[in-house]
């Protein structure tokens, strides 16, 4: 039977009786690491943690209920709630806060492809961080390879981008951590994206403007320079909507 590193049994008994939620904070406060909505923190969770942040959302979230006047004893529709409401934020629609990245194996670009490369629509979900609201949208991702480029399989872009949107998400902001991402793992000549997505923020909300979209991109490397390299992406995205 293997038995948790002798490191690992002190840090938790050093915390026992303490939330989880604190004990994690505490770790990343002192590593002086960010935890914004948006953040990985995988690193500072350690095995089997997981589980205990799930009972402890658990506890909050019903601690919602009851203070939504919810009567979660005596209507089967709700007596589990709770619990469904942490599992889908810890393990689903924020995963990518409490997971470390896809694994990727990249390629050297043995045959020397140097045309340009787009993957997609990548369909995304994610969250609003201003409201915990549904972000659906479709992502394309143009690379421009050189000799050095490293290459992964198409699948992977999209399980990249399925990481980098499973945590409360500024659009604006969830494009260019996708684009650093797959610019550090392929080092290629050009990197477009494009981020097209429905906000349920508004139609939820009671805005009413069902079809409103935002649409933003980031353009790298010769996409930035070569205005007609930028005009072909753009082109050949509009073909496929």
């Amino acid at each position: 039977m293997l038995m948790p590193a002798p490191h690992l049994e002190a840090d938790r008994a050093a915390h026992e009786g303490v939330p989880m939620s604190v004990v994690i904070r505490q770790r990343l406060q002192a590593a002086r690491k960010r935890f914004h909505a948006n953040d990985n923190i995988a690193d500072f969770v350690q095995p089997g943690e997981l589980e205990a942040l799930l009972d402890e959302v658990t506890g909050k979230m019903q601690g919602v209920l009851d203070s939504l006047v919810i009567d979660t004893v005596h209507d089967h529709n709700t007596d589990q709630t709770a619990r469904r409401v942490a599992k889908m934020y810890l393990k689903e629609v924020f995963a990518g806060r409490y997971v470390k990245a896809p694994s990727i194996t990249e390629f050297p670009n043995a045959e020397h492809l140097n045309e340009l490369m787009i993957v997609g629509p990548i369909t995304v979900r994610s969250a609003c961080s201003h409201h915990l609201c549904p972000v659906i949208g479709q992502i394309w991702i143009g690379v421009l390879p050189n000799e050095h480029t490293n290459v992964i399989g198409l699948s992977k872009y999209a399980r990249l981008a399925e990481w980098v949107m499973g945590r409360p998400q500024i659009q604006e902001e969830a494009v260019v951590q996708l684009a650093d991402l797959i610019q550090e793992k392929t080092q290629p000549d050009g990197l477009a994206l494009v981020m097209e997505a429905s906000h349920y923020c508004m139609a939820w909300r009671g805005v009413k403007d069902m079809d409103s979209r935002m649409i933003n991109s980031v353009m790298r490397g010769v996409f930035l320079k070569d205005s007609n390299l930028r005009r072909e992406f753009l082109s050949l995205i509009s073909r496929g909507k």
